[in-house]
């Protein structure tokens, strides 16, 4: 796991190659709606894009995370499914059903029952290595979703620059970010995170939920500020040392809500000593992202070799996945 996440930025610059050689097919259809399908590792990608790309994006764009696609799924809707594995079960079953209404469909995969699909069925589809952890491909699933809707025209801009970029600032500031990662690991070690974050940056708050519950086999939370500040703010009143409060910050966070969480810090501090921020560093939301999801993913795998436990093991989703196989 160390070396996949030492080779983020590679993985990056691989995807994006790839991406650039693989050949797609036009479509008559009249693309009206996006639906991204994928769970786990190979679904944040979506839930990613679909922040970054806001200000870009034609058409709406729906992320699903389940076995049921959504009813107004039809012959306009682009439905691209995620799966590294290519068995993904709720994948394979959402391609089924957007196949049913006639959907236009691609596909990210590394191989299995999905590139069979892509393979008889003629769908666009993107091959990317296998053989990793989902979680630990990120990097190399996560550019081919920008492809796709570069392709199908829901987008315009060219992200390739940014991504460029985005590699650019982490290789230069690695050093930089693997010791604010242990210094971060060190006042999360042994304790509760509850992970706040821009809501245009939630997925990257989700993303790091996900490692540090897959790596490092911890619980912890997240909310979206300023949706939080409807709800989940008035739970605060009790003081519980366990929790540690990590806001991760941009300079493009709305001021509004940049505001709120310097006001949400002093409701915090009164019942927990441990408030972490984290910066990003960037040009763009893309670049800003890809920062705090390389930082994230860093401290994830820190607190599992700092438990002294094994940061790939997923022995309960395995077992939870033959118990699925038995039906």
């Amino acid at each position: 796991m160390k070396e996949l996440i030492e080779d983020f930025t590679k993985h990056l610059a691989q995807s994006i190659n790839i991406s650039e050689n693989t050949s797609f097919k036009s479509t008559d259809k009249q693309i009206t709606s996006v639906l991204i399908c994928g769970l786990g590792g190979s679904g944040i990608g979506g839930t990613v894009v679909s922040q970054v790309i806001a200000n870009d994006a034609s058409l709406p764009i729906v992320i699903n995370k389940d076995y049921k696609i959504p009813a107004f799924v039809n012959s306009s809707t682009l439905v691209i499914a995620c799966s590294y594995s290519g068995n993904t079960e709720e994948t394979i079953e959402m391609i089924e059903q957007a196949q049913a209404k006639n959907a236009e469909i691609a596909c990210v995969t590394s191989g299995g029952k999905i590139q069979e699909l892509a393979k008889e069925n003629g769908y666009n589809h993107i091959i990317i290595p296998g053989g990793h952890p989902p979680r630990a491909a990120f990097g190399l699933a996560f550019p081919t979703l920008f492809t796709l809707l570069k392709h199908y025209k829901v987008i315009s801009a060219d992200y390739t620059t940014q991504f460029t970029n985005a590699i650019s600032i982490i290789n230069k500031e690695e050093e930089n970010i693997i010791a604010e990662a242990k210094s971060v690991t060190e006042k999360l070690f042994g304790k509760i995170p509850v992970i706040y974050s821009d809501a245009w940056y939630e997925g990257v708050a989700v993303r790091f939920r996900q490692q540090v519950n897959e790596n490092g086999k911890m619980l912890c939370w997240h909310h979206a500020i300023p949706e939080m500040n409807h709800n989940e703010l008035v739970g605060w009143t009790t003081k519980n040392e366990d929790l540690a409060v990590v806001i991760f910050r941009n300079d493009d966070d709305y001021f509004r809500t940049q505001k709120r969480m310097e006001v949400n810090k002093t409701v915090f501090e009164k019942y927990t000593s441990t408030i972490l921020e984290i910066y990003s560093k960037g040009n763009s939301r893309l670049e800003r992202s890809l920062y705090l999801i390389h930082l994230g993913d860093w401290v994830s795998y820190l607190l599992a070799e700092k438990k002294g436990i094994d940061v790939t093991e997923v022995d309960v989703i395995t077992s939870l996945k033959n118990e699925l196989a038995k039906i």
